[in-house]
C-alpha cells in the first residue's frame, strides 16, 4: 500500500518544522507550502491525500483556500490555526474543512485527527464502486435502499427527521458538520428550525443508537460548532 501523502501548508517555520518532524516519525510522506498560492498549486500537482492547513497565510486567507480546493477536490482538510473562536471554526468548517485543531496543539492529537482523516480516505476509496446501499459502523447498520436502521442486528425505529440526521452524519463519517450545515441539509434552511431544536433531535437519536447515551460512542458533540459521526475502532477499511 502506498504511503499517505500529506500537504502541510504553514508559513510559521517553527510550527512547520514541528509538523514535519511529527510526520517523519510516523513515516508519512509530505510536502510543504508556505503560501496560499503555493498550497493551491501543490494541491493540484501533488494530489495529496490530506491537507494540513494554517489559516493565517501571508497572501491568501485559509478559508478562501478551502473554498478553492473544494471546488474540485473532496480531500480531507484539517485546519491548524491560532484562531480559536467558535465563529472562526464554524466559518472554516462551513467552507468545507473536515476538522479544526487550535494552536498550540499536542502532537498526539494531531496524529489522531490525521488517522481519522486517512481512515475516511481509505473508506471512501474502497466504496467508490458500491456507493453502497448498506452502511456499517461497529454495531450500527443502515440499509439505505430499505430505509432501515439496525444496532446489534435489531431494527431501530426512527422518526423521519432522526433518520435524515443519522444518514447525513453517517455519509460524512469522521467529518465535523456544523449546526448550520445540518439545519440546511435536513430542514432546507436554518430559519425552519434552530440549534436548540437540533439538540433535542440529537438527544432522541442518541437514545436510540447509542449503547450508553450519557457516554456516546457514535455521535460526538463539538460544543458551539456541531457534531461528528465517529468511525468505530477495529473497522476493516
Amino acid at each position: 500500500m502506498n504511503k499517505p501523502q500529506i500537504l502541510v501548508v504553514e508559513d510559521d517555520v517553527a510550527v512547520g518544522n514541528l509538523i514535519a518532524t511529527t510526520l517523519e516519525t510516523q513515516n508519512y510522506q509530505f510536502h510543504r507550502a508556505k503560501t496560499g498560492a503555493g498550497a493551491v498549486l501543490d494541491a493540484v500537482s501533488y494530489r495529496p491525500d490530506v491537507m494540513l492547513l494554517d489559516l493565517g497565510l501571508p497572501d491568501i486567507d485559509g478559508v478562501d483556500i478551502i473554498r478553492k480546493v473544494r471546488s474540485w477536490s473532496n480531500m480531507p482538510i484539517i485546519v491548524i490555526s491560532a484562531r480559536n473562536e467558535d465563529s472562526d471554526k464554524v466559518l472554516a468548517l462551513d467552507a468545507g474543512a473536515d476538522d479544526y485543531l487550535t494552536k498550540p496543539f499536542s502532537v498526539d492529537e494531531l496524529l489522531a485527527r490525521l488517522r481519522v482523516a486517512l481512515r475516511r480516505v481509505r473508506y471512501d476509496s474502497g466504496k467508490v464502486d458500491a456507493q453502497s446501499s448498506v452502511y456499517e459502523n461497529g454495531e450500527l447498520k443502515i440499509d439505505y435502499a430499505a430505509g432501515c436502521v439496525y444496532r446489534g442486528g435489531q431494527e431501530i425505529h426512527l422518526t423521519p427527521i432522526e433518520y435524515k440526521l443519522l444518514c447525513l452524519l453517517c455519509k460524512n463519517t469522521g467529518k465535523v458538520l456544523t449546526h448550520n450545515y445540518i439545519l440546511n441539509e435536513v430542514w432546507g434552511s436554518p430559519t425552519l428550525s434552530d440549534t436548540p431544536s437540533l439538540r433535542v433531535f440529537m438527544a432522541t437519536l442518541r437514545k436510540k443508537i447509542e449503547p450508553d447515551p450519557s457516554h456516546p460512542q457514535y455521535i460526538q458533540t463539538h460544543i458551539g460548532v456541531g457534531y461528528r459521526m465517529i468511525r468505530q475502532q477495529g473497522e476493516d477499511l
